[in-house]
């Protein structure tokens, strides 16, 4: 009798255990907010995600990491088709920014469009909104921008235009130099034929803003599967920032343009940002 009575016990402890277990993971765990932002630039409202890690409170402040999506997907992309970010929220302790870009903005203030104001809008706008609305580090030290494809373009494109804003910044899979793809993606859209308007597509090509860089002052992190169509133009990216002394590290793993390689990326690249938040 005693024995029955001592394992009926010792089940339900384990049983409240559990509840109790499951219960404080889902009152700490990343929670995923879709908030509703405004642009003045291009006067309309814009969607994102802010996801805020394990534990987040009003008495601490946390770095933040932009991720930004590629062509023909929007702010939603990365948390539906990545949940892991949020574990990575939460086990780096920091606050992660899914912006829309809109499918083809290519993240510029267009020339052609004005309209098209993404520049504006991810690297003012809403970087200005997130402070305001969260407990942010308010400094480019911890402030850090990173996508795939289109958005891998945009990070390293806004960030050496806005080293004031982002002290790091990644790329996955990006697309890196636009001018070999005149007729892909909706970029002619935003900056005009490029046959008739090279000048503004060598403005707005990443690896022909390298001259904007000091060396150590943004931290880098590109990183490209062998068989993309874009690992050409990262290559050449690399051997431009090696011959100007710019330290960066540069990574290529097998795999092509798709999930499968980017669901691996996202880990390298918020590990390496984690690791300079460390540092500041």
């Amino acid at each position: 009798m005693y024995l029955d009575k001592q394992l009926e016990n010792e089940k339900w402890s384990f049983l409240i255990g559990i509840f109790a277990f499951l219960s404080a993971g889902s009152v700490f765990a990343a929670k995923v907010d879709t908030v509703l932002t405004y642009s003045a630039a291009m006067k309309k409202n814009i969607k994102a995600v802010v996801i805020t890690p394990e534990g987040y409170s009003e008495s601490k402040v946390y770095p933040t990491v932009y991720l930004l999506h590629g062509a023909g997907d929007a702010y939603s992309g990365w948390v539906n088709k990545v949940p892991a970010i949020k574990e990575y929220a939460d086990n780096y302790q920091m606050i992660i920014v899914c912006p829309d870009g809109n499918v083809t903005s290519w993240y510029f203030d267009s020339p052609e469009d004005p309209a098209w104001k993404y520049e504006t809008y991810v690297a003012t706008e809403l970087v200005n909104w997130v402070d305001q609305k969260y407990k942010t580090i308010k400094d480019r030290k911890g402030r850090a921008i990173t996508g795939l494809s289109m958005g891998g373009h945009g990070a390293l494109y806004l960030a050496f235009k806005h080293q004031d804003i982002f002290g790091a910044a990644g790329s996955m899979s990006g697309g890196v130099d636009i001018k070999p793809f005149p007729l892909n993606w909706d970029i002619a859209k935003r900056l005009g034929p490029e046959d008739k308007y090279p000048e503004r597509w060598k403005a707005n090509s990443v690896i022909d803003l390298t001259y904007l860089l000091v060396p150590g002052k943004l931290a880098l992190n590109i990183d490209c599967g062998s068989e993309d169509f874009f690992y050409n133009v990262n290559i050449k990216l690399h051997e431009k920032l090696q011959y100007n002394n710019i330290p960066h590290d540069f990574t290529i793993r097998p795999g092509s343009h798709n999930w499968d390689y980017w669901k691996n990326a996202i880990g390298f690249q918020l590990m390496f940002f984690k690791n300079q938040f460390a540092k500041n």
